[in-house]
């Protein structure tokens, strides 16, 4: 006969454990201490076994029957219940374990060590800050049950902030984490990727550079009148000459520096096309080289931390140097000695244009014309390094006026 939940609540326990049946292999295990256990006992592969279905009354009747229903059709279907009620309980535990935090760790300690690909350290530090200010909002939540509107609230705290241009960027971080934990079969499919539009787009906003040449004059002046810290000012010194990335020029190390050949080799760790870069060094670059040397060599960083040899200066140095010399960020920037040299290179029309972008490391697109151009300018590369230093030495004698 059937149960009812009066016969349920009416049972009563014993000295020892016994059962009290439903139908269709669903029993009550009614225990010496009063507890009611659901149990049901099926048969697969000539076996017979008993699956714990819950305990009454946290599951009524009605829903023990309908967990043995769902039971009976994996049979139908060949499943052993007992298996696959395992099977779900390591799932929701991998589930809860791989958190959006997680995941995202193990993403960027992937993309650090990604061969060609791999983030430069300036990048690796700003993506993992990035992610970071998740940890808050989806940081901890199983990464399975991330939905969009999740991630949408979580990126919009960071745009009302006033910082659109964070949270776009962390919003593209966050789909690259997403995409990642679905490549390794955590998820079946980004939920950012329907988020395309929902954030405000950031002004386009471009570096500080001055392209005149006779105010390039008169920043050379400044910075060879400046009076603050020796490294900082030979970092404003030499970045004129070599015009690589602000973060190139951070991370250089004497190891790089071949002072007999003329030549610094930025590795393709350090750059941002994950490519080695050769720059040229004129005799007034070699010049401020060995002045520095004589600072912070024979090893380690050209341009450390203040506080410790083992880190770079700051990414902020040289642009607290040119602050204090007067110029704003939308008159001059560590980055804009790019813009100088690449403006005036090109005005010059002494040098051909893909030897200046080799010089600036732009990426070439096509690679059989990105191999050939990389061999094919590099004499003219030499010279022109030592043109632009003529050129930069000639502007800061200029007169004042």
């Amino acid at each position: 006969m059937a149960l009812t939940d009066v016969a349920i609540r009416s049972a009563k326990p014993r000295a020892k454990p016994y059962k009290v049946g439903d139908s269709l292999g669903l029993f009550l295990l009614i225990t010496p201490a009063g507890g009611k256990l659901w149990r049901f006992k099926y048969r697969i592969h000539g076996k017979e076994k008993t699956l714990a279905v819950g305990v009454y009354p946290e599951v009524g009747l009605a829903d023990a029957r309908r967990r043995r229903d769902e039971a009976r059709q994996l049979l139908l279907d060949g499943k052993d219940p007992g298996v696959e009620k395992r099977r779900a309980k390591v799932r929701a535990q991998m589930e809860a374990s791989n958190t959006f935090s997680t995941i995202a760790t193990e993403f960027c300690q992937k993309r650090k060590r990604d061969g060609q690909k791999r983030w430069a350290p300036a990048t690796a530090t700003r993506s993992e800050y990035l992610l970071s200010l998740l940890n808050g909002s989806i940081g901890r939540m199983p990464i399975a049950e991330i939905e969009p509107i999740d991630v949408l609230a979580a990126v919009q705290r960071i745009e009302s902030e006033g910082k659109l241009e964070s949270a776009r960027r962390t919003l593209q971080l966050a789909g690259a984490v997403f995409r990642y934990a679905v490549a390794t079969a955590r998820i079946r499919s980004d939920p950012t990727r329907d988020l395309k539009g929902a954030l405000t787009s950031p002004s386009v906003t471009h570096y500080g550079a001055i392209l005149d040449p006779s105010r390039v004059g008169e920043l050379l002046r400044a910075i060879e009148g400046y009076d603050g810290q020796p490294i900082s000012k030979l970092a404003m010194q030499i970045a004129p000459h070599v015009f690589v990335r602000p973060g190139e020029l951070r991370h250089a190390t004497w190891e790089d520096v071949d002072f007999d050949n003329a030549l610094w080799t930025i590795p393709a760790a350090k750059t941002k096309m994950r490519k080695d870069h050769l720059v040229p060094l004129s005799r007034q670059a070699l010049t401020l080289l060995k002045q520095l040397h004589g600072l912070t060599g024979p090893k380690g960083y050209l341009f450390p931390s203040m506080r410790t040899r083992a880190r770079p200066m700051s990414d902020n140095t040289i642009n607290a140097g040119l602050r204090r010399l007067g110029y704003s960020t939308d008159e001059m920037t560590a980055h804009g000695f790019r813009a100088t040299a690449s403006t005036l290179l090109n005005e010059s029309g002494k040098w051909h244009p893909d030897a200046i972008e080799r010089a600036l490391a732009h990426g070439e697109s096509d690679k059989v014309r990105a191999a050939y151009h990389r061999g094919a300018h590099w004499n003219e590369r030499v010279a022109m390094a030592q043109w632009w230093s003529d050129y930069l030495d000639t502007l800061r004698r200029a007169s004042k006026a």
